[in-house]
């Protein structure tokens, strides 16, 4: 991208202050944002935010199952839902929502929106699952190890729109987005 993606600029402030204000609004009780190789320009963002705090990862080059257990293992034991969810995949505050919420009138053990018959994001995981969570590596295909095991109870939420899927990959994924999010981050 030719600068992290957490300093990308997004709807008027940085990605990584978008989706701490969207998780946040959406019904998340606290964010940790897991940092690894940008840490020295997000560490002061985070530090300012209210409801949000920074786990460092510094084994982040091994991959991103090393990043999901630093973000598992900074939350308290007794955790009652865990959303998870890339600073490269922005979700208006809507989503968050409707899909925490789901979740959580589901009693499943996990909660998947849907587009179109695809997986989208953000999941959540029961705070049960932490352990799993907390396991998980590169050798055993991350968190889909501990989706692929509890697929069958899941909680799978249709959403009909395809923010649901964006995903900010390359430049040229960015730069598309900045001309389609307005629209499809309306609520429907």
């Amino acid at each position: 991208m030719g600068q992290p993606k957490p300093m990308l600029a997004w709807e008027g402030k940085t990605l990584v202050e978008y989706q701490v204000g969207s998780l946040l609004t959406g019904g998340a009780d606290e964010v940790i944002v897991v940092t690894g190789r940008s840490d020295a320009e997000v560490a002061p963002i985070i530090e300012r935010m209210q409801n949000a705090r920074r786990a460092f990862n510094p084994d982040f080059a091994q991959g991103k199952s090393t990043s999901v257990r630093a973000g598992v293992n900074a939350l308290p034991d007794d955790i009652g839902a865990i959303m998870l969810l890339a600073v490269d995949q922005p979700r208006p505050a809507w989503v968050v929502k409707r899909v925490l919420d789901s979740h959580l009138a589901s009693g499943a053990p996990l909660t998947s929106p849907r587009y179109r018959g695809h997986g989208g994001h953000p999941l959540v995981f029961s705070g049960e699952l932490r352990d799993e969570l907390a396991q998980v590596t590169e050798e055993k295909q991350g968190i889909r190890e501990v989706f692929q095991r509890h697929e069958a109870r899941m909680n799978s939420l249709v959403i009909d729109n395809e923010v649901v899927r964006l995903d900010l990959n390359t430049p040229e994924a960015y730069e598309s987005a900045l001309k389609t999010y307005p629209e499809i981050a309306v609520e429907q």
